[in-house]
């Protein structure tokens, strides 16, 4: 298979002093992609009224731009690998920023959901890029400030997404929520033109039957899990899912047996903590993911508060995050990951069955908060570690590679999160309220505030769903406590 020429690329001297300025230009952008993961949680009754849809068809815009977030990820690292991570992170930018375009100026439910598939896109060719940077300009002595740097940012924007979400919904409109990202999106290619270095480019040949078996498998898995309960988890429903995990088995199959160079090389998950980061970061992505939509939809629904009021049921978790942020920056270079990981997972889990046993239909806010707050810590202590414990050993020649592996296994946590509990709501609303069978009763006429008789019952349903991201998050803490200390601080325990 032929190779592209390598790219003609800046000399060593040539590039800037620090590298600072470069991470942070690369930080905007993905601050603005991981916004779009979440955002659309907070939106999700204005969706519904305004484009005449149920809330299953408005889970597929996040599940939709998720998949197709998740998939390119296990390629598009190492395509920055071979074109240069400046040059990918640009063209994804451009795309993500039309899209957003697109998303905005969408007149039917099935015309966002394809606009949201191509911000996907321009999101999968960016988020390597940052991490590939990263590795490649940051000697190993500084890198955990830089990933914890990276790690926070991503936590952080979880959180904020719902927040700006509800600004921009009480003000302008739903709409609003994509078009914000067209200035913040030329903006950061600027910086991203003036302040990020060209780097030194490897050949790769892609696998192209990796990225179909993976796509394949992934799209079955999770539409047969999101509309399950839409027919009745009917037998083809089951098949469905079942052909997904088999094409997936064929995909890491494959993967083993492929005499050139894989999606996925196998060889990366030799290092105890690359694997264990990566399950563990599944289930954090599981967790963001999970646990917001039930929330916002209980806040406007039940407690009925507007979008931006129930998004600031989440700022003490943005908060917290930015308070701890440094903190946990300075202490990933020098304390045992289990100990920052574990703590972060299992403050995340204590908060969310929390959180779960307080949702009520005339629950006090104050009382909601303090989980959240405990949230908000567990999140801070959990994305920046981990990041770092991932690719600490990783050879730079793999930088790429292992940022992609790492990126998609957190973004196919997230889109199995979103595809979950969208089949657990409705299950849980057709056992607490049999007439809202299939959640029809949170679409058209119950895009707003419920009517107070069905308060209680969508709340208790509500709270049921919050139960599965705090026990996948457990997984994670389960993972974190096997992490190796890192060469550094072999022998030591702090």
């Amino acid at each position: 298979m032929a190779h592209a020429a390598p790219q003609t690329v800046r000399p060593a001297h040539a590039q800037p002093a620090s590298p600072w300025p470069a991470m942070l230009a690369l930080v905007l952008g993905f601050f603005m992609i991981l916004v779009d993961s979440t955002i659309v949680s907070v939106a999700t009754p204005a969706i519904m009224r305004g484009l005449d849809a149920d809330v299953n068809s408005v889970i597929w815009v996040t599940s939709a731009y998720l998949l197709a977030y998740a998939v390119p990820l296990l390629i598009t690292g190492r395509l920055g690998d071979r074109v240069g991570p400046k040059v990918l992170y640009q063209v994804g930018l451009v795309v993500f920023t039309l899209s957003s375009l697109w998303c905005g100026l969408s007149n039917g439910i099935e015309m966002l959901i394809i606009a949201r598939v191509f911000q996907g896109l321009g999101a999968s060719m960016m988020t390597p890029q940052t991490m590939a940077v990263i590795t490649r300009t940051f000697p190993p002595e500084r890198r955990g400030k830089a990933m914890a740097l990276w790690g926070a940012v991503a936590g952080i924007a979880n959180v904020v997404g719902p927040v700006a979400g509800g600004l921009l919904i009480d003000g302008p409109g739903w709409e609003w929520i994509f078009f914000i990202n067209i200035p913040v999106g030329v903006v950061a290619f600027v910086l991203a033109w003036r302040l990020v270095p060209k780097l030194e480019t490897h050949s790769h040949r892609f696998d192209i039957l990796g990225v179909i078996l993976s796509a394949a498998g992934m799209f079955c898995i999770v539409f047969g899990i999101q509309e399950g309960e839409t027919y009745d988890w009917d037998g083809w429903i089951w098949l469905l899912i079942g052909a997904g995990v088999l094409v997936m088995i064929g995909f890491v199959v494959w993967q083993r047996f492929n005499k050139h160079e894989p999606l996925v090389p196998l060889s990366l998950f030799r290092d105890r903590n690359f694997s264990l980061s990566n399950i563990a970061i599944s289930t954090v992505g599981f967790m963001i993911v999970a646990m917001s939509l039930p929330l916002m939809l209980y806040a406007q629904t039940v407690l009925g508060l507007s979008p931006t009021k129930s998004a600031l049921l989440i700022l003490p978790m943005a908060v917290i995050g930015i308070v701890l942020a440094p903190f946990v920056g300075r202490m990933v270079d020098r304390m045992h990951p289990r100990y920052l990981a574990g703590f972060g997972t299992l403050c995340d889990a204590a908060a969310l069955f929390w959180i779960a046993k307080l949702i009520g239909p005339d629950t006090p806010i104050w009382q909601l908060l303090l989980p959240i707050t405990l949230l908000g810590i567990g999140t801070a202590f959990t994305f920046g570690p981990l990041s770092t414990t991932a690719n600490r050993n990783l050879p730079m020649a793999q930088a790429g590679a292992g940022s992609g592996v790492f990126n998609a296994t957190r973004q196919v946590g997230s889109v199995l999160g979103s595809s979950a509990i969208a089949a657990l709501m409705q299950a849980r609303l057709a056992a607490n309220l049999p007439a809202m069978k299939g959640g029809g009763a949170t679409g058209g006429s119950y895009g707003g505030v419920l009517p107070v008789p069905l308060r209680a019952g969508f709340a208790t349903a509500m709270a049921q769903s919050v139960l599965l991201p705090a026990a996948v998050i457990l997984v994670g803490f389960v993972a974190a406590l096997f992490f190796e200390a890192p060469k550094h601080l072999a022998g030591r325990d702090r």
